[in-house]
């Protein structure tokens, strides 16, 4: 197999986490470093957590970069409140000490679009990181194969405010730039951003019963699970009267490696960044602004097919026990379709 290079940017954080532990279980990947951006935690929160999962995967080999401590022009605001004061939601696991995090995510980004052909990069945090390439080494996104960025929103709700999702919100200029980028930069032509935003993660939930079901199959990497998402579940009971937890990340991962989870639209997306919309993605399906098309924006998933892949992978759950299992703990209810079970009402 001709595995794909790839380099995670990320702001760990409990989605995050079991985002890397599908991307560390795919033989589709070949993962050249994970890079650390300020978003869920501070930068150097989630660096210690990055480790902590390629510990408990076993490949602390691969390289883990410092990067940006904070947004491009405004404040930063981290998502603690959501994913607990160490990002893992309070689970307390120890720090790992074999392996340390290395200063310079954004060189490291650079140096590698430059010097490595057909570099993938999986964003699932802010895009600061990939806006100071951008502005500091534009020649090396020649380097650049896909990009792939969890964020954004185009008919559902936010998620930190009505209109904006977390990860552009927290960093609405960064984000701009990397959509101008798309929109305007020759070596990007032809390039889309894949949008793999709320419309689709929303759908995509992890409930009692699952987590239950990866305990019983697999119980020490179900038990870790069980750890660090026992704070979110609380947390979307409490703020979107949702039984679980919507796990954003893993479906970019998951999306990265078949096709076939997502679908959506291409279009120009452009990125507000002041007043009360600020770090919405505004979509033109419709073309009225005759700009050059910079996304592809994920509007359908397929939650059955998602979870079926992350089982797979993560709990290393064989197929045929796998589907009819799975089957009847997400069977719809008499008046329930697949959106509102993932929490869009």
């Amino acid at each position: 197999m001709n595995a794909k290079k790839v380099i995670i940017d990320c702001d760990p954080g409990i989605d995050d986490a079991l985002a890397l532990m599908l991307a560390l279980a795919s033989p589709e990947l070949d993962i050249l470093g994970i890079t650390i951006v300020c978003g869920n935690v501070p930068a150097a929160k989630g660096a210690e957590n990055a480790l902590k999962v390629l510990d408990w995967m076993g490949r602390t080999d691969i390289p883990v970069y410092l990067g940006e401590d904070k947004p491009l022009v405004r404040d930063y605001t981290d998502a603690m409140d959501t994913h607990g004061l160490d990002g893992l939601g309070e689970s307390g696991f120890p720090s790992v000490t074999a392996a340390r995090p290395k200063p310079g995510a954004v060189s490291f980004l650079t140096e590698t679009l430059k010097t490595t052909e057909q570099v993938s990069i999986i964003a699932l945090g802010p895009l600061t990181n990939i806006a100071r390439v951008i502005s500091r080494a534009p020649d090396c996104l020649h380097g650049l194969d896909e990009f792939v960025s969890m964020g954004g929103s185009y008919k559902s709700h936010g998620n930190c405010s009505p209109v904006a999702e977390y990860n552009y919100w927290c960093d609405p200029h960064a984000a701009k730039v990397v959509y101008d980028a798309f929109a305007g930069l020759p070596q990007l032509k032809g390039k889309r951003i894949h949008m793999v935003g709320l419309d689709v993660t929303r759908n995509i939930v992890l409930t009692p019963s699952l987590l239950w079901y990866m305990q019983s199959i697999n119980p020490s990497m179900g038990s870790r699970i069980a750890a660090i998402t026992r704070f979110y579940m609380e947390f979307h009971w409490k703020q979107e009267g949702i039984i679980g937890c919507v796990i954003n990340d893993p479906l970019a991962v998951a999306y990265f490696i078949d096709r076939r989870l997502c679908s959506g639209f291409s279009c120009y997306t452009a990125i507000e960044t002041e007043g009360i919309c600020i770090g919405q993605s505004v979509a033109d399906p419709m073309d009225f602004w005759k700009n050059p098309h910079n996304s592809l924006i994920l509007t359908q998933t397929d939650p059955f097919g998602f979870m079926k892949f992350f089982f797979q992978r993560v709990i290393n759950t064989k197929e045929n026990q796998l589907e009819p299992v799975l089957r009847q703990i997400m069977a719809p209810g008499p008046a329930c379709d697949s959106q509102e079970r993932g929490g869009i009402l």
